[in-house]
């Protein structure tokens, strides 16, 4: 069996493992090892596994061990650390409380509230289904009581908890990063001007929305708390947010550094609040110690399936048949982008990383363009494909966390999103310069 066959049948084997609801992790380091595996054994024509055995095992367990002591891999844990630290010590939600309190008298005010509140919580966590999990507690409850439409509800929280994806710092933009060997700071940056874009692309539907249909919000009274002090609440958030940014950006920091300097930011801010206690920052270090083991898992596994690619040969194939195809730079996006909607559909986003840039990746540098612009595309692109049926984890998530609401009614809700959502993925594909701008003036 020659090791594009092996190559092929592996592809279809670890989709179908995925379809079984197989931990990627798991899908992934199987079927790669036991390709390599095949690949030595039947190298000489004849089936040899006794010399299979030593290079397979050199394979798995040098990527795995490369990856885990990789330099760039070590911001997860502090990001991830960042993020439930936050959590515990309030300060992700009060971008939330400030937008409620100036917008509530609104027609929809509390909806881009919430979305305001996701953009702010994902600038500390980094995570959308984190993001997505948190704010359907606070906010979808709220405007239930107050009489919004249920679509509307649910729909603004599971749309802005996917701005966790493009708005720094993002552990999608940190994983390509180390399989594209591609500056994190500079993605880092590049996703800024997108997710504001994004973001106000969201608020501008919710406008729309209730302008079309007055009875989805109904207008709110101004509650008695101060508008300036639920805005100077939100200080900690705001400052967390332009040390990580203004650090990177000025050269201050590293990324790595300004993860580090902001938990131990966050730490102090925490305590001297009086909302962290000892028990209470020791529960938010298991967490984080629970979520990156999972992703140092994934990670790893990615690495040797990236490293199995490799070695069947099936990336320079596939770079051989787009060049022999000579499509147009317009005609290759329009295939990148309906190959990450439909996987969109069906895998999580990690997983749709890990299966296509060992391919994507050959391509966007065979035709000469930027890693940072297409790492931005992919990342909109798998934000993207967190609310898309039928199998969109932050609908799935803020349908959980409410029980109330219906997927249908959430799907029904977020379909109007998903028009804004297109429009900004072809801005910036026709011009890279709104990825590019910030990262390129550094």
């Amino acid at each position: 069996m020659d090791p594009m066959t092996i190559g092929l049948v592996a592809m279809a084997a670890v989709l179908v493992l995925l379809a079984l609801r197989v931990p990627i992790a798991f899908a992934l380091a199987g079927v790669a090892s036991t390709g390599t595996f095949l690949v030595y054994a039947t190298r000489t024509g004849d089936w040899m596994p006794e010399r299979a055995l030593n290079p397979t095992s050199s394979v798995v367990f040098s990527n795995f061990f490369d990856l885990v002591h990789s330099y760039d891999l070590s911001m997860v844990p502090l990001f991830v650390a960042l993020g439930n630290i936050a959590f515990y010590a309030g300060i992700t939600t009060r971008i939330y409380d400030a937008a409620a309190v100036w917008l509530r008298p609104l027609r929809g005010g509390v909806a881009m509230a919430s979305v305001l509140g996701c953009g702010g919580f994902s600038a500390i966590s980094g995570s959308s289904i984190a993001c997505a999990s948190t704010m359907g507690r606070i906010c979808v409850p709220e405007m239930l009581r107050m009489g919004y439409d249920p679509k509307l509800a649910t729909a603004s929280v599971a749309v802005g908890g996917t701005l966790g994806s493009l708005i720094p710092p993002s552990v999608l933009f940190i994983l390509y990063g180390i399989f594209t060997e591609t500056s994190i700071a500079q993605l880092f940056l590049a996703g800024i001007l997108p997710g504001i874009l994004s973001l106000v692309g969201m608020l501008l539907v919710i406008a729309w929305w209730v302008n079309r249909d007055p009875d989805a919000a109904p207008r709110g009274e101004r509650g008695d708390a101060s508008r300036t002090d639920a805005a100077l609440a939100a200080w900690p958030a705001l400052l967390l947010f332009v040390v990580i940014v203004g650090g990177i950006y000025g050269g201050i920091f590293t990324a790595t550094e300004a993860a580090a300097v902001s938990v131990v930011m966050t730490t102090l801010i925490g305590f001297a609040q009086r909302r962290l206690t000892l028990g209470v920052l020791w529960r938010a270090i298991r967490e984080s110690l629970t979520q990156t083991a999972a992703i140092f898992l994934i990670a790893g596994a990615a690495k040797i399936f990236v490293s199995f690619v490799a070695l069947t040969g099936m990336a320079g194939a596939v770079v051989g048949m787009v060049s022999d195809a000579e499509l147009s730079l317009m005609m290759l996006m329009l295939v990148v982008v309906v190959i990450y909607l439909v996987l969109g559909m069906f895998l999580d986003p990690i997983g749709i990383m890990v299966l296509t840039l060992p391919f994507m990746v050959p391509l966007i540098e065979g035709y000469g363009l930027n890693l940072i612009w297409f790492g931005v595309i992919v990342v909109k692109l798998l934000e993207i494909g967190l609310i898309t049926p039928p199998v969109g984890l932050n609908v799935f998530v803020v349908s959980n966390v409410t029980k109330s609401v219906g997927i249908d009614k959430i799907f029904a809700g977020v379909t109007r999103f998903l028009a804004v959502d297109m429009l900004v993925l072809l801005l910036l594909i026709l011009f890279p310069i709104i990825s590019l701008l910030i990262p390129g003036s550094m």
